[in-house]
């Protein structure tokens, strides 16, 4: 699909990897219209070319006011994690209720190219590095288990109604105004403390890291070079990071010097898959590879991280 002339629906479209793609589309040549309710979002990402439609997805009413009949593609990024939901069910029932009210509208409007962000956890404890078609896919998390079943309703619309999709399972993404996760918490807690800094489990938990940057340039080269009903895709590199090597990272780009103190036990809390690595061979055989490591996506992101968190 050309995206140069789309008009694209972004959700979730404030948030880190929503406003990063926003951009990128427009100076691409597309026209934007973004849809988030501002839960976790910040309206000043927005870029001021798009056009920002405040929106609820679970409200049918507010989908419809933000899909409408002139969206060639929807980018649906808009979710909730357990890094900001503490309310399993809620957060289960509330993004796959988003997914299917999206879909619904689309088939309403007769908008039939969706584009979803789902995650590396869909495979739970899976065989490094992991490729699109393993199974059985077991998530170990409420997050996990949401976009697998977002992942089934966008099948079923891909081999039912006509629809062309995109699924992107993603590695951990990291960039600037991040919050919640691992880099941020370093910086946070180094912050407060520079003698010592609390590490969740052993350190030893080890995964990809791949910059925003580098996530949105491979979802737009996917949805321009991949053509099939449904069409799934890892995202993420060849490399992987310790927990421990992230710290290291952040105290250098610090300055600091801290002890470390182990919570213990090998993950950080229920649901933490400790060891993850996709496989990218399907997304290079479209002719697209990561520029930065997981070591130097980890470095970029807590730079950016850090410059922001010690100006507040």
């Amino acid at each position: 699909m050309d995206l140069s002339n789309a008009h694209a629906l972004v959700t979730g479209g404030a948030g880190l990897i929503g406003s990063y793609l926003a951009r990128d589309l427009i100076e691409g040549g597309a026209t934007v219209r973004v849809a988030d309710d501002l839960s976790k979002g910040d309206r000043d990402r927005v870029p001021s070319a798009a056009e920002f439609v405040q929106a609820d997805l679970t409200d049918p009413d507010d989908v419809a006011a933000a899909l409408t009949e002139d969206i060639d593609i929807v980018f649906h990024l808009a979710a909730y994690t357990d890094t900001n939901y503490d309310d399993d069910r809620k957060l289960f029932e509330e993004n796959t209720e988003m997914t299917y009210n999206l879909l619904e509208r689309m088939e309403e409007v007769d908008v039939s190219n969706v584009a979803f962000t789902s995650s590396s956890t869909v495979y739970g404890e899976a065989p490094r590095p992991t490729p699109e078609d393993y199974a059985p896919l077991e998530p170990i998390s409420i997050y996990g288990s949401s976009k697998l079943a977002d992942e089934a309703l966008l099948s079923t619309y891909a081999h039912s109604y006509d629809f062309t999709v995109w699924v992107f399972r993603f590695a951990n993404i990291v960039g600037p105004h991040q919050r919640g996760t691992v880099i941020p918490d370093f910086i946070e807690k180094l912050i407060e403390d520079p003698s010592e800094l609390e590490i969740l489990g052993n350190g030893r938990q080890e995964k990809s890291y791949l910059h925003v940057s580098e996530c949105v340039e491979a979802m737009q080269h996917i949805v321009e070079h991949a053509g099939g009903d449904l069409n799934t895709y890892n995202l993420g590199t060849r490399t992987t990071t310790s927990v421990t090597a992230i710290a290291d990272i952040v105290s250098d780009e610090l300055d600091l010097d801290p002890a470390y103190s182990y919570t213990g036990g090998d993950r950080g809390w229920t649901g933490d898959v400790p060891k993850m690595r996709l496989s990218i061979e399907k997304v290079s055989s479209l002719g697209w590879e990561p520029a930065l490591s997981s070591h130097e996506a980890v470095r970029r992101g807590t730079r950016e991280l850090a410059s922001e968190l010690l100006d507040e």
